[in-house]
């Protein structure tokens, strides 16, 4: 079983930032793709970024320039800075990734999500 943790969300003013973190463990063998994707009230799941194993990001064009998505392979951890944040960022953020595990399965998991709130 695999469980991913994230971390980071808050309150904060227009223009400030933020910093998520998601944290993988259990029976992993290696990790393919991680990314954030995000869920305002009465919207559906979005995709922000996401980063391969490589370190190719992709963004969603809302907040290219704005946020930065990065990884760090050794402790199966993925980050999100948000720079610059708008009220319209104000969401649930949820941690994805796509596990190879030490049983060989290949799934992807999700994490319970975070909240962010953005104050204009």
């Amino acid at each position: 079983q695999v469980q991913l943790v994230e971390s980071g969300g808050d309150l904060v003013q227009a223009g400030g930032s933020l910093r998520l973190s998601c944290a993988a463990s259990g029976s992993i063998f290696s990790i393919s793709i991680m990314g954030w994707y995000r869920q305002a009230p009465g919207k559906q799941r979005e995709l922000v970024a996401t980063i391969t194993s490589g370190s190719t990001t992709n963004y969603a064009d809302s907040v290219k320039g704005r946020f930065t998505i990065s990884r760090d392979n050794a402790k199966n951890t993925v980050y999100l800075q948000m720079n610059s944040l708008k009220p319209e960022d104000t969401a649930v953020y949820y941690c994805n990734a796509y596990v190879y595990s030490t049983s060989y399965s290949f799934n992807a998991y999700w994490g319970q999500g975070t909240q962010v709130t953005v104050s204009s």
